[in-house]
């Protein structure tokens, strides 16, 4: 895989990190586990062993539902926006290792593209939202959808 792609998808798993800052990491590390991403000698080996796709899960699976619950903060607030830069930057860089490139690069690339993701969400969302006339919960739920089947799609490139 040429060293293009491999950045193109370490930008991508960022804007998945933006939608659900928890996603990224969890179908990362599925992704190591399974032997879809070589993280094997880079830093982010840990990503694939049992623990880290246990505690990735699970976090994943409570933010989607934190996320249906009308008192959950923005993603573009200080606190969620930074939490995507850091999983969007984890998730990139290990795909980034994975994919033989400059993790840090791909740290980055993830972080841009996790705000690119938090505020294009938000945007897209809310306007859905708007035009559809339907309850935030369906937008949402579709977002999901959309976050969960992407970063599966992204990973599996390997």
């Amino acid at each position: 895989m040429n060293s293009h792609t491999v950045l193109l998808l370490a930008f991508a798993i960022g804007v998945v990190a933006g939608l659900r800052s928890l996603t990224a990491p969890a179908v990362t590390s599925w992704a190591a586990k399974l032997g879809w991403l070589p993280l094997h000698h880079t830093p982010f080996q840990f990503m694939g062993s049992t623990v880290a796709v246990a505690i990735f899960s699970l976090l994943a699976l409570a933010e989607l539902v934190a996320d249906q619950l009308p008192s959950t903060p923005s993603r573009t607030a200080p606190p969620g926006l930074i939490a995507r830069i850091l999983t969007g930057g984890l998730s990139a860089a290990a795909i980034a290792a994975a994919g033989g490139q400059n993790w840090w690069i791909g740290a980055a690339l993830g972080g841009v593209g996790s705000v690119i993701g938090a505020f294009g969400g938000y945007q897209v969302r809310t306007r859905l939202v708007r035009a559809l006339r339907v309850p935030d919960f369906v937008i949402a739920t579709l977002e999901d959808v959309v976050a969960i089947g992407g970063g599966l799609f992204l990973v599996s490139r390997f």
